[in-house]
């Protein structure tokens, strides 16, 4: 029995020496080499991310190209934050189907968030702060229920917040403070109750039209630009119309008066016969 499974032990040890490694993950090498065509690298910060390098990423948990990180072969981090990187995210990065980190803060990226997002299932960590990213916040954004952390903040999103977002039972830190979002914010991210986290006014702050706890009241915006023209003009042409009135009472009376006058003295100047 004994010799049986050690025979057997040496078995599995030999065809694991001589099996070929497995190939790379093509889904990964399809993610990187299509971000790293949307972007824009001005200064060379990603030198060594090349097609030779797309091919073979990994080496089980170290990576080959600079700020990726590596876990069993797969790309499952992605730290490209400070490198003056500019373009757009491309909707391939959904092919990093392992990726658990995705920091792009602080470049010069434009265009909107891709809602292809949604695929990645681990996806726990979305940073695309600090850049010119633009459009709606992804309502599919949710379907990565991992999430702990979206930094949105100092960017250019307009539109709401999806309500969607409050259904992320593990999402304890949430920013998307100075950028153009306007109505309300969903009671289901401003009134978080139980274990779940809550959120302060930094989270919200410099969003001109967005409103509701737990931001402050919004303040009277007053009369606009128009509406003091508008006014302007209108209490003028009342003034001018009274002037007009007046005058003409004015003259229509100088007139009668001088009318009576006149047959005063064609009466008087008249022979009594």
């Amino acid at each position: 029995m004994f010799m049986g499974v050690s025979r057997f032990l040496i078995l599995l040890m030999l065809i694991s020496i001589f099996l070929p490694p497995s190939s790379p993950d093509q889904k990964d090498e399809s993610c990187l080499t299509h971000l790293f065509q949307s972007f824009q690298d001005p200064i060379g910060n990603l030198h060594n991310w090349t097609r030779p390098a797309f091919s073979n990423p990994c080496s089980d948990f170290t990576s080959n190209l600079i700020g990726a990180t590596c876990n069993n072969g797969r790309i499952y981090k992605l730290s490209l934050q400070n490198l003056s990187l500019r373009g757009s995210i491309s909707p391939y990065i959904s092919n990093c189907t392992n990726l658990q980190s995705l920091d792009l803060s602080n470049n010069s990226l434009t265009g909107p968030i891709p809602g292809e997002l949604q695929s990645l299932v681990n996806l726990a960590v979305l940073n695309l702060s600090s850049n010119r990213l633009s459009g709606e916040i992804p309502p599919s954004l949710p379907m990565c229920i991992y999430l702990n952390v979206i930094d949105l903040h100092n960017n250019l999103l307009s539109g709401t917040i999806p309500p969607q977002l409050g259904s992320l039972v593990r999402l304890s830190a949430f920013d998307v403070s100075n950028n153009k979002l306007s109505g309300p914010i969903p009671a289901s991210l401003g009134n978080r109750s139980g274990n779940l986290a809550r959120f302060n006014v930094s989270s919200y702050s410099g969003n001109k039209d967005l409103y509701g706890y737990p931001l402050p009241p919004m303040k009277s915006k007053g009369l606009s630009v128009l509406s003091i023209v508008g006014i302007g003009l209108g209490s003028g042409l009342l003034s001018l119309a009274l002037s007009f009135t007046v005058v003409c009472v004015w003259l229509r009376a100088t007139e009668q008066k001088t009318a009576a006058e006149q047959e005063v003295k064609i009466s008087r100047s008249m022979p009594d016969y």
